[in-house]
């Protein structure tokens, strides 16, 4: 892959070989961020979990607490009283089984976050197979199956990330943006850690996060040291 000109210049700060303390790591990723739009900082965490079985697998959700930077689009699948408090904490979208053939057959998909009560999973069931490969199906682990819409609401808005190992046992999460400070980066990045620490699956031996990584949208990686968590 042929990297443009701001890449390479940005690459040559960092060194390959070297993997840095947290604040180091930030602070050259902000230095790497040379994009024309406000780049999202990004952590990639690679880890000793075998998430082909069910006792290593890691998922969950943490509130950042300087968020991501982002604006979410909150979805939520309820009825009755619920829509109204759903509504009242400003869910960008409410509804019930009148959305499911918008989403199915009209491929609507203009929201970030789906919550929904319990009540209403055997409804949002029906869509596994269009919210399920995009991360979106509601989770009890990550709190947005839950009758407690306005709190989740609030949270997702808040800057609640959810986080998961994919196919390679790897974690992906944003953690803010390139305009953040790097203290906002730092405070993000360290409640992050100390949620994927606690994660881990007691069915994990031995040093449990391989590495972890810091990149922005466009620019290199910056390795972090992976061996204190």
């Amino acid at each position: 892959m042929k990297h443009g000109k701001k890449y390479v210049e940005a690459a040559k700060k960092i060194d390959r070989t070297v993997t840095y303390e947290p604040a180091e790591a930030i602070k050259l990723v902000k230095q790497s961020a040379t994009a024309k739009f406000d780049e999202t900082v990004e952590v990639h965490i690679r880890t000793s979990c075998d998430g082909r079985h069910a006792d290593q697998q890691i998922r969950g959700a943490v509130v950042l607490p300087n968020g991501t930077g982002k604006t979410v689009r909150v979805l939520v699948f309820a009825k009755g009283t619920k829509l109204d408090e759903a509504q009242a904490a400003g869910a960008d979208h409410v509804g019930g089984e009148e959305l499911i053939p918008k989403i199915q057959n009209e491929g609507w998909l203009d929201f970030d976050v789906v919550v929904a009560t319990p009540d209403m999973m055997g409804v949002v069931g029906r869509l596994g197979k269009v919210l399920g490969p995009k991360g979106l199906m509601p989770n009890p682990k990550a709190g947005t199956v839950t009758m407690d819409v306005a709190k989740a609401i609030a949270d997702i808005k808040a800057g609640k990330i959810e986080y998961r190992l994919d196919k390679a046992n790897i974690v992906h999460v944003p953690m803010g943006k390139a305009s953040f400070t790097e203290e906002q980066l730092e405070q993000n990045f360290n409640a992050l850690m100390e949620a994927i620490t606690k994660a881990k699956p007691s069915a994990v031996k031995g040093q449990y996060l391989k590495s972890i990584t810091l990149a922005t949208t466009m620019g290199p990686g910056v390795k972090v040291i992976a061996n204190r968590y």
